[in-house]
């Protein structure tokens, strides 16, 4: 059996419970203890070479404490000690910032070797030790975190951020796998202020390496972030949706990034990037909206794929809406495609219509129907 005295709840979900927030996910962290005394207990290991085992009861997850040293590039360089003597204090400094380096132990007493709770009350996202730099996710994970906790008003702290500058003029942002990118990012897209992952990799110089358009529209001489129109994009676009795919389309968007871009440097997966480029070569017609006649607007909706019903023609709406240059009479179109829609093809198929016949007097009829209302 496992000393409980040797058992502790770590990192997000004491953290969360600071902030008052729901707890999610529970971590522990078992000091002195081993692979083998883990698995008399019970537990088994999630992964046959990583000290993290899962709850036989609760399947929560139980890592041996450890420290790490670094001895390669990138966020898999590391090395991992989990032997018995790895202390509480030693495997909390390994985490990223103070404020998931943060413990409570059995009796619910908090554990806090590197001012966390206070960097929390401060509204700081600070290093836990110059060991941040060892590892580039965590500009990411930063970023993230900012996107993240942003209403409650936490920043990257002054010390952090001088760390994070030289992270990026190191190089460190080219160490990083889409395929990690994304996941950071993806999560992000999800919080309720998803533009301050981008402004926290602005600020550091990071953008550029992932969004060159967007980090151009975000430099000091561009007006800065209040005035990129992507970051507007992103804002208005989370008022709309709460969809991380329609926020990442409307930014992107108004990024003027490339799809091919986009989905080299961000992991993004194809189903993204075809909606990217779908959206690029519908923008140009859809900005001349208050101008088109009915004939343009009815091929507009087949381009848009209007005449479906499966909920994408009103995503691809939503992006074009979170536009800062978003014409006037979208909502026009929205209720001329439900006019058009509202055609009844039983009162066709009872003249007798039938296959491409019907086809066509359908798409015809609806056509009138748009002109002659728009």
């Amino acid at each position: 059996m496992l000393n409980e005295r040797n058992i502790f709840l770590v990192g997000g979900a004491v953290r969360d419970e600071l902030l008052g927030l729901p707890v999610g996910e529970r971590d522990w962290v078992v000091v002195g203890s081993s692979p083998e005394a883990m698995r008399a207990a019970g537990f088994r290991q999630a992964d046959p070479e990583f000290p993290v085992f899962l709850h036989p009861e609760t399947g929560e997850e139980y890592a041996l404490a450890r420290r790490e040293t670094k001895v390669g590039e990138g966020y898999r360089g590391f090395v991992v000690d989990a032997g018995p003597d790895v202390s509480l204090e030693e495997d909390l400094a390994r985490r990223d910032l103070t404020i998931n380096a943060m413990a409570r132990d059995a009796e619910g007493r908090l554990i806090d070797p590197f001012g966390g709770e206070k960097d929390l009350a401060q509204g700081l996202l600070r290093h836990v030790t110059p060991a941040f730099v060892e590892d580039p996710v965590r500009l990411l994970r930063i970023a993230r975190f900012a996107a993240r906790f942003g209403p409650f008003g936490l920043r990257v702290a002054h010390d952090t951020h001088r760390l994070m500058k030289r992270m990026v003029a190191d190089g460190m942002m080219r160490e990083l796998r889409p395929q990690r990118v994304w996941q950071e990012l993806y999560k992000a897209l999800g919080y309720a202020q998803p533009w301050r992952f981008f402004e926290v990799l602005a600020a550091c110089g990071g953008l550029a390496e992932l969004l060159p358009g967007l980090a151009a529209q975000m430099r000091p001489g561009h007006g800065g972030t209040a005035a990129a129109p992507a970051i507007e994009a992103l804002k208005r676009s989370v008022a709309l949706s709460e969809a991380p795919d329609e926020r990442l389309l409307a930014l992107l968007l108004a990024s003027g990034e490339t799809p091919d871009v986009a989905a080299q440097r961000l992991g993004m997966p194809p189903r993204l990037r075809q909606r990217l480029q779908q959206a690029r070569e519908l923008w140009p017609q859809v900005r001349e909206l208050d101008r088109l006649p009915g004939r343009a607007v009815a091929d507009l909706l087949d381009r848009m794929g209007g005449w479906r019903r499966d909920g994408r023609f009103e995503a691809l709406l939503r992006v074009f809406r979170a536009q800062p240059d978003a014409p006037a009479r979208l909502d026009d179109l929205a209720r001329a495609r439900e006019q058009a829609l509202a055609v009844d093809s039983r009162a066709l198929q009872a003249r007798g219509l039938a296959g491409p016949a019907l086809g066509e007097a359908l798409a015809r009829t609806r056509r009138e129907a748009i002109e002659s209302t728009w």
